[in-house]
């Protein structure tokens, strides 16, 4: 399915699930510059209610395009893909990158959504908070790893390092690839230049506190970006849970797929 944008991008887009259960939800992945990997979280979710995902602009399935690679034209394309399913109010649920891009779609349109599902974000202080220990913990899950030279497979490697369970790691981030299609490397230097030019600021964490919708956040206990940095957004957040799943990493819906589907579920029914 193609949803066009006002500007004219074409952006790749699957409805699946209930059409009458529930609310909607879409999906948002992670990047930036990558494509959708929501196969397994769409499946889980058969039965309770639609599920869309869709690929950010520029990325996978979606027209390879010259950006704009701003926060807001993202949030205006996902707006786009919920205008397009003819959505009055959906469920946002989104992933690291992702979970960003629906943090700042719940809070530039809050009336259009119905529940927010942060997963494996990084909060809404300054990037320095995090991203030299993210660093060194990468570092030591690659440790004594011989660097392959093919790109995706030195692709591969790296997301090896996001899984809790070493004997599994290289498995479950094949996985990942499979589909495969090429990284927008100039889409994901320019959104985190932009995050880090502009995360972490106290209109940031105001806005935050005036956000008044249910916001589930979901951990995985050993991911390598460290979860205090998710701190600065529970704190902020006036109706929030948050879940952290033990023996998970940057993907706990792979390692921890029952408790995370008990999480969502709950926060869908929006049960406290």
């Amino acid at each position: 399915m193609t949803v066009i944008t006002e500007d004219g991008v074409r952006l790749w887009a699957s409805r699946s699930g209930a059409p009458d259960s529930g609310d909607p939800m879409i999906l948002c992945h992670g990047g930036p510059g990558l494509w959708d990997m929501f196969e397994d979280v769409a499946a889980m979710l058969d039965g309770l209610t639609t599920v869309i995902r869709w690929d950010q602009r520029g990325c996978g399935r979606s027209d390879r395009c010259d950006g704009p690679w701003t926060t807001d034209r993202f949030v205006a394309d996902l707006d786009a893909v919920r205008r397009h399913f003819g959505l009055d109010r959906v469920a946002l649920l989104g992933h690291s990158w992702g979970a960003q891009l629906a943090l700042s779609h719940a809070l530039a349109h809050p009336a259009r959504v119905s529940t927010l599902i942060y997963v494996s974000g990084n909060g809404i202080g300054p990037v320095s908070d995090w991203h030299a220990a993210y660093k060194e913990n990468l570092a030591s899950r690659l440790k004594g790893r011989e660097r392959p030279g093919d790109e995706r497979e030195q692709v591969i490697l790296q997301w090896s390092a996001d899984f809790a369970d070493p004997a599994r790691a290289l498995e479950l981030a094949r996985r990942m690839a499979d589909p495969w299609f090429a990284i927008n490397y100039a889409c994901n230097r320019a959104l985190n230049t932009e995050i880090k030019n502009t995360w972490g600021t106290p209109g940031l964490r105001a806005a935050c506190r005036a956000l008044d919708l249910p916001v589930l956040i979901v951990d995985g206990a050993e991911d390598i970006r460290p979860r205090s940095a998710v701190d600065s957004l529970e704190e902020a957040l006036p109706r929030v849970r948050r879940v952290v799943l033990p023996r998970a990493g940057h993907l706990p819906w792979v390692e921890s797929p029952a408790a995370f589907r008990e999480a969502v579920t709950g926060a869908l029914a929006h049960r406290p």
